[in-house]
């Protein structure tokens, strides 16, 4: 099993905390991705599948948003998509080669616009994005980050909320894996492992608007290989809007992650 090595980005006064998966060296080398998290969630969430690029010949690298998981919390208005894309931008300079961007959700949007604007990448993954978004599925992913401001006093806690949220997933056989998502705090209580000032980030309907008109002009700008995954039970991307996004992007390819799969099996098919 391939383990990660620890290492941080120092941008703008914050640290950025990440994993970095090397292939096993026997293994010939087949490049370097970089894999981004979607709005709450952290760099674990893709622990498999860079583990599985790595045994693949992929040097990975995951880290954790500004204001998610282990990385430094910011000021209220540094947690822009332009803060996001200068992390990115800053992370993929201090590689030797031009990588493939791989993200989810807020990662999506975040590697999408990277490209668009400094020319960074080699190929793009993007997962459940598209200028066109669900207005109600939005909304529930808000309330869900809005729910619970108070923590939870067990794990299981947690995990019955997750489940409530997305009836549709498995649930894990333990709580284990929530530890890298909540924090207990001094009062005992769990709370999610990102800074609640992000809601209101999210929560910006005018923003959100803006960014729709940004993300369509740059995928007009998009020339290298993409693959757009949409999720087949998402909430906030659907058919039609994922059309729109491969209409603007003449290289783009689309594939369809539904419930029998996983991030591992979904990246060795596409």
């Amino acid at each position: 099993m391939i383990t990660p090595t620890p290492v941080a980005y120092r941008r703008a006064g914050l640290t950025l905390a990440a994993d970095h998966w090397t292939a096993p060296s026997a293994t010939p080398p087949r490049g370097t991705a970089i894999l981004l998290h979607g709005v709450g969630q952290t760099r674990h969430s893709w622990h498999h599948t860079a583990a599985r690029l790595a045994e693949h010949g992929w040097t990975a690298l995951t880290f954790d948003a500004r204001g998610h998981g282990d990385s430094d919390w910011a000021r209220p208005d540094d947690y822009t998509v332009d803060h996001l894309v200068d992390d990115l931008v800053h992370i993929a300079g201090t590689l030797d080669y031009a990588p493939v961007l791989i993200g989810a959700s807020m990662g999506g949007i975040t590697a999408l616009l990277a490209h668009a604007d400094h020319t960074i990448a080699r190929a793009l993954v993007v997962v459940d994005i598209a200028p066109q978004i669900n207005p109600a599925g939005a909304a529930r992913i808000l309330d869900f980050m809005a729910g619970h401001r108070d923590g939870f006093a067990a794990l299981d806690e947690a995990a019955a909320a997750i489940a409530a949220y997305n009836p549709h997933r498995t649930r894990p056989a333990t709580t284990h894996g929530l530890r890298k998502n909540l924090r207990q705090h001094r009062d005992g209580r769990w709370r999610w492992h990102w800074d609640p000032q992000l809601l209101q980030f999210i929560s910006d309907t005018t923003g959100l608007t803006d960014l729709a008109t940004r993300m369509d002009t740059a995928a007009r700008h998009i020339t290298i290989p993409t693959l757009i995954i949409r999720g087949e039970l998402s909430d906030v991307v659907n058919h039609d809007s994922v059309e729109h996004l491969l209409h603007h992007i003449p290289t783009a390819h689309t594939a369809t992650w539904g419930l029998s799969h996983d991030h591992d099996r979904c990246f060795r098919r596409c």
